[in-house]
């Protein structure tokens, strides 16, 4: 497992974990080492400086998933883009081959919208191999008519499949692209000990030793959320490439 694929599973994971610090934190204040009043400033100046810390690698980890959940967004316009010139420009080969690569292109913007809607691993796994066979049949299919007629113009729709095969790699590896697991486990480790410094500080155990432990799991959750294209709540929506399909079945 190399990335965070459930983010209530991360909510409920470090919500619990961080109350268990501010708590133990807490008894090993009243029961091994109270605080004395001439370690207090720089007990706070330490404290201080990790939830800094974990803010700003906090800020960090929001902005690396924000940043693939855009990557993810404009190369599912950029494959519907491919997808609907390459329908286009069908129209430079001999009518036969035109209707059966148009064909084929309906059929493979079926499995690229299936694909982002699907949701189950064993669906995603049966969607790839079915876009793969329609890959090659689409490479085939211009492949031929290039070898027949070695003309620019066929040259062009030959460039255009390049490009539609291209544009689906391009989506996989953004789509691979998440956050690693190592990353989440120092982040979780960094806030455990931050409410464990919380609950040591503090002059007495009270409810808001769970203010912190809330919050940072939520900035937890939406992370996780965004950086998740399928488990999460916020996800890509094939806008571009149903639009395009609407054209396509127009025609």
């Amino acid at each position: 497992m190399s990335e965070l694929d459930s983010p209530f599973a991360a909510f409920a994971a470090i919500l619990i974990a961080q109350i268990m610090a501010a708590y133990a934190g807490a008894l090993f204040r009243r029961k091994a080492r109270p605080l004395k009043d001439e370690d207090r400033s720089d007990f706070d100046v330490l404290r201080t400086a990790a939830l800094t810390l974990l803010g700003l690698i906090i800020g960090f980890s929001f902005a690396m998933a924000v940043s693939r959940y855009d990557q993810r967004k404009n190369l599912e316009e950029a494959e519907a883009n491919a997808i609907g010139t390459e329908y286009l420009r069908a129209d430079l080969v001999p009518s036969e081959d035109a209707a059966r690569v148009r064909d084929l292109l309906r059929r493979y913007i079926e499995q690229r919208i299936s694909y982002y809607r699907a949701t189950d691993e064993r669906r995603v796994q049966e969607i790839d191999a079915a876009t793969a066979k329609l890959q090659a049949e689409l490479w085939s299919s211009v492949a031929s008519v290039a070898k027949a007629q070695p003309t620019p113009p066929v040259a062009l729709v030959l460039g255009g499949m390049n490009d539609v095969i291209n544009s689906q790699g391009y989506t996989q590896a953004a789509w691979w692209n998440r956050i690693p697991i190592m990353a989440w486990l120092l982040m979780a480790m960094i806030a455990v000990s931050c409410n464990l410094l919380m609950g040591y500080g503090e002059h007495r155990t009270t409810w808001f030793l769970l203010i912190l432990p809330v919050i940072v799991s939520i900035s937890f959750f939406l992370i996780a959320d965004i950086d998740s294209p399928r488990a999460g709540m916020i996800r890509i929506l094939p806008q571009n490439l149903l639009a395009q399909q609407q054209l396509m079945k127009a025609e």
